[in-house]
């Protein structure tokens, strides 16, 4: 026989039970932190990846039109203009971005504002407008190119080739090879 008294056996049930209830209010209190942290994640990535998206397109817009313009020797839009068009899409991104990605969206901005403005090479000596004009929207994509490797990095975006098909022998082929075995 046991030496534990028979008053003692309902108070280490108890006990047992407070430990087991305080054990699965802790499991489910840590499931439900993860389960908000994972949303709010998601919905980090989702908010700057649309705003990013935004004004990508918007940047890109703004650069085709000054394009269009120049080859058809019109004069840029004017700078309300841009400003208009691209700035509901530049506010959430100076809002939510970190700051390398704000860095260079700023700096995308401030090429094409420059090229919407009035075109003033006069610091410059020998330097026509026209040319000047050329030489500071062939740096657009180059500027761009360094906004969109700021924002793959806040993403967390990786560039990885495609993996090669496997093909039905077992014998691995790359996507550029012909079918050969159909043949």
């Amino acid at each position: 026989m046991s030496q534990i008294p028979w008053w003692g056996l309902p108070l280490v049930a108890v006990v047992f039970a407070f430990a087991g209830a305080a054990a699965a209010h802790l499991v489910a209190a840590r499931n439900k932190v993860l389960l908000t942290r994972e949303r709010r994640d998601r919905q980090w990535y989702e908010e700057r990846k649309d705003a990013y998206c935004r004004l990508l397109a918007a940047f890109d817009r703004a650069t085709h039109k000054l394009r269009a313009a120049y080859e058809a020797g019109e004069k840029p839009p004017p700078p309300l203009a841009y400003v208009d068009q691209v700035g509901p899409a530049l506010m959430p991104v100076r809002l939510l971005a970190s700051g390398p990605v704000r860095s260079a969206a700023l700096a995308v901005h401030l090429q094409l504002e420059r090229l919407h403005g009035e075109m003033n090479p006069a610091g410059v000596v020998g330097v026509h407008p026209h040319t000047h004009f050329r030489e500071l929207l062939a740096q657009v994509p180059l500027v761009m190119q360094q906004f969109e490797a700021a924002v793959r990095d806040e993403l967390g975006i990786v560039d990885t080739p495609p993996k090669p098909l496997p093909s039905l022998n077992g014998r691995v082929r790359s996507l550029s090879e012909p079918d050969r075995e159909r043949r």
